[in-house]
């Protein structure tokens, strides 16, 4: 794969002030920093141009500079990650911006290349991705944000509640096909995400806390492509021993996995 022709900044913004989990991005997974991980499985996409960490934090900072990161202090009252994002994007030149969660670690780079390639080539403002949902108990959980679409892909809603409701059923439960996880990354043209910081907060975005509806409520478009690719997400201190088991088995996969590859090509 070639690396595309417009620029892709990938911008992970990092708290330490989490109010469900504070330091979150420097909880220790398998001995690493947990931004670490997001950033060095985003820098290893071919499609990206270059990775940053946009923090508040002095001790966040020096983490990143540590393991050889690139980070940029941003600070200020900001309402969320993606004006967070925008403040970068004044800072730097870019034609487009793709905001990385730094609590969503993708267990593959591919996972960004799912949305950097259709996007560049769509023609649209901005996009994120979904995957299929096959847990009842993520359907019932609102730290896991579901997101329903239209025909064409273009986002209907996000939402923390069980969307869409299958009013006939007798007990919720997930439908496959039908329920979709959204995953925490997104993708702007610079234009576009200096437009959406300069917007006020809607009540939509206010009452789910999601800021993706910002762009809805006030008529930005969000194009969805849906990704096979897995990824891990932290949410609150006890997600964290889940986690690091989870990575640590998919690292003993992929090293079996490249040992046989290499055997039968020898």
């Amino acid at each position: 794969m070639t690396k595309p022709s417009r620029l892709v900044t990938v911008v992970i913004p990092a708290r330490f002030g989490s109010s469900r989990f504070p330091g979150k991005p420097l909880v220790k997974l398998n001995g690493k920093p947990m931004i670490q991980h997001v950033y060095e499985r985003a820098s290893a996409c071919r499609a990206v141009s270059s990775v940053m960490v946009a923090t508040d934090d002095e001790r966040i900072k020096q983490a990143v500079e540590q393991f050889g990161g690139r980070v940029v202090l941003v600070t200020g009252d900001y309402r969320t990650g993606t004006d967070r994002v925008a403040a970068v994007a004044r800072m730097f030149n870019g034609d487009c911006f793709l905001d990385l969660q730094g609590d969503e670690i993708p267990l593959s780079p591919e996972l960004l290349t799912d949305l950097i390639v259709p996007f560049l080539g769509s023609g649209a403002s901005m996009g994120t991705l979904k995957r299929v949902m096959d847990s009842t108990e993520d359907l019932l959980n609102p730290a896991v944000v579901k997101v329903v679409t239209d025909a064409k892909g273009e986002a209907l809603y996000f939402s923390r509640a069980p969307i869409p409701f299958v009013r006939d059923d007798p007990k919720p439960q997930v439908v496959g096909g039908l329920h979709y996880i959204h995953l925490g990354l997104y993708i702007y043209t610079k234009e576009t995400l200096l437009r959406l910081a300069a917007l006020p907060t809607s009540r939509m975005e206010d009452a789910e806390k999601l800021e993706q509806l910002r762009a809805l409520d006030h008529g930005i478009r969000i194009r969805v492509w849906e990704t096979a690719h897995a990824s891990l997400r932290v949410d609150r201190p006890e997600d964290v021993p889940d986690v690091a088991e989870r990575l640590q088995d998919f690292e003993v996969v992929k090293r079996e996995l490249q040992s046989s590859s290499l055997f039968s090509k020898s």
